[in-house]
């Protein structure tokens, strides 16, 4: 599979980010450099830092969709773990740039100029970090296969949020900081301006790289843990045991393990068969089961063995999974 090939299965949301952070360094970064304001400086460095681990995080979903090779035989899954990784590490270093930034105003306050050129393009970053929070949000709701529920889309993106993609996740996260970092730049480039309150701006920078840092410890754990092998979420364990225990010949789950590989599943389980089968009809429906499981686009490995019914119920089957 070529390279081009391989970015058109990139994670869209972080593409989508990516972009448009991009846009929105170059014109924040013109508004700070005329207008010397520090709180436009630091919303600046959010968006670079954005549109630098949006990028990576692009390149490392679509490298986590190579097929499995001799070398590699689980196939490269946790790279997109790897590559958020490093984003996490552009985003320490641009909070850290913040703080020491948003420090020095409130040390030393001075005035802004060119209050509407700042205040014209914050509301541009409003609007297209909002754009792209929507997008994630409605990207979180596709992944997880969940409908709005009646408390609206952020409800339901927030709810389901932890079940997406690594990438998908961190585009939420952060644009979730974004807008609010653009609100609050906002609020204290007008405030500062109007009421002679310099002091403000520092205070803005200050709080938005402390936002960053909290993101990034969030982000980092997270995606330390999806490196390392995690398990997959207990929705995600019931939806795999209900598909298995809906055919006719499966009897039980003996044993079932599930782990996280970047946005797909590895499953492994032991599966009990009804008495009697042949050991060819018993291949036979361990390969239907296999197929069956594999079809969940979610899951892109299966290793089952099939052991005879003990007539005991190992797998405790819930409302759920009778479904």
């Amino acid at each position: 599979m070529g390279f081009i090939a391989l970015l058109k299965k990139g994670n869209k949301s972080s593409g989508i980010a990516a972009a448009g952070n991009a846009f929105l360094t170059v014109i924040k970064g013109i508004a700070a450099f005329v207008s010397g304001s520090g709180t436009m400086l630091a919303t600046t460095l959010h968006s670079a830092a954005d549109a630098t681990n949006q990028g990576f995080v692009f390149i490392g979903s679509a490298l986590a969709e190579k097929e499995p090779t001799k070398r590699f035989p689980a196939g490269f899954g946790r790279v997109v773990n790897l590559f958020v990784l490093v984003a996490v590490v552009v985003v320490s270093i641009m909070a850290y740039e913040t703080v020491l930034k948003g420090w020095e105003l409130i040390q030393h306050p001075k005035p802004s100029t060119n209050i509407w050129l700042n205040i014209g393009i914050l509301a541009v970053a409003v609007i297209i970090d909002g754009f792209v929070l929507i997008k994630a949000m409605k990207e979180i709701l596709k992944e997880t296969r969940v409908e709005v529920t009646e408390g609206g889309l952020i409800s339901t993106a927030l709810k389901n949020v932890s079940l997406a993609a690594p990438p998908t996740r961190l585009v939420f996260y952060e644009d979730i900081i974004a807008t609010f970092g653009a609100l609050l730049a906002l609020v204290a480039v007008v405030l500062s301006h109007f009421t002679g309150f310099f002091l403000l701006d520092g205070i803005g920078t200050l709080l938005i790289g402390l936002l960053l840092i909290g993101i990034a410890l969030k982000i980092g754990y997270e995606n330390t843990i999806g490196l390392i092998g995690v398990a997959a979420p207990k929705t995600v364990e019931d939806r795999i045991a209900s598909l298995i225990l809906s055919q006719s010949d499966v009897v039980d789950i003996n044993k079932m393990r599930i782990l996280q590989e970047g946005r797909k599943y590895h499953v492994e389980s032991y599966i009990e068969l009804k008495k009697g089968f042949s050991l060819g009809e018993a291949d036979d429906i361990k390969f239907r089961v296999r197929d069956q499981v594999l079809a969940d686009p979610d899951v892109d490995d299966v290793t089952l063995g099939i052991i005879e019914s003990d007539d005991k119920q190992s797998w405790e089957i819930t409302s759920q999974d009778k479904k």
